[in-house]
């Protein structure tokens, strides 16, 4: 099977998308340079690899090159509130703080773990993903923060479920430090648009119609409509927090 190279492509990208290797691609074309590869440019993909099946799942109607989210907000601030109840009891959209607004006081954050270089491909790749996938940008950011604080080499968790990632996802990828910004780019698209082996906020917004109930999902696996602090087996005040991150308010050890 031939491919033929496209803007952004990476030998990486390519052998995540079609089930194989830098290494066998490699091995395939004699020569290849991977850091000089060219727009148009035809490869050969070993063993006849096929691509991944698109995403079809809910979120946002995304795909038409919106960030969603990226505009309009309020100007943040404040302490922690204590939600309760239902979705219906927590803060509506239109009083979430703005983007430009949560990402300043986020990205501040990961400059604890993080390089400028890893915070401006995790900055990138937020916004990518947005766009593909319809989900709120201001949700990507606020999940990525609950989930790691934005730290790239956030070590992978197993309660029964493999959950790498700045997003944590459900078995998607970790870290790669051979492929430090493709990897990050994916690590947020698992945790956005989901994996083989689960979903992502984009299909847990289709499922619930709601960004509290799709965060409660996202931790839980299931959800409890009438109270979202309960925890269903996992953390309690997930989605509590996760309202929080997104109205921009400050605590000790958010």
């Amino acid at each position: 099977m031939s491919y033929t190279i496209k803007s952004g492509d990476t030998l990486w990208q390519i052998a995540k998308d079609h089930h194989t290797t830098v290494e066998a691609i490699e091995k395939a074309n004699p020569g290849i340079n991977p850091k000089a590869l060219q727009v148009g440019q035809v490869i050969r993909l070993p063993g006849g690899g096929s691509p991944k099946p698109p995403n079809n799942g809910g979120g946002n109607q995304g795909g038409n090159g919106e960030i969603v989210g990226a505009h309009g907000g309020s100007n943040g601030g404040g302490g922690y509130v204590n939600y309760q109840g239902p979705a219906s009891a927590y803060p509506s959209r239109d009083k979430w703080a703005s983007y430009d607004f949560l990402w300043k006081q986020n990205s501040a954050l990961m400059k604890f773990n993080d390089s400028p270089q890893e915070i401006q491909w995790i900055h990138e790749a937020i916004e990518k993903v947005s766009r593909e996938s319809g989900v709120d940008v201001r949700c990507i950011l606020c999940i990525i923060v609950q989930e790691s604080g934005g730290n790239v080499r956030i070590p992978t968790t197993n309660n029964g479920v493999r959950n790498p990632g700045i997003m944590q996802s459900h078995n998607g990828v970790a870290f790669d430090p051979a492929h430090p910004k493709e990897s990050i780019l994916q690590m947020v698209r698992d945790g956005t648009e989901g994996t083989k082996d689960g979903d992502g906020l984009k299909q847990l917004f289709k499922k619930y119609g709601n960004y509290y109930e799709a965060f409660r999902g996202y931790n839980s696996g299931s959800v409890n409509k009438a109270n979202l602090n309960d925890p269903v087996g996992a953390t309690a005040d997930y989605v509590q927090k996760a309202a929080n991150r997104l109205m921009g308010h400050s605590w000790p050890g958010q």
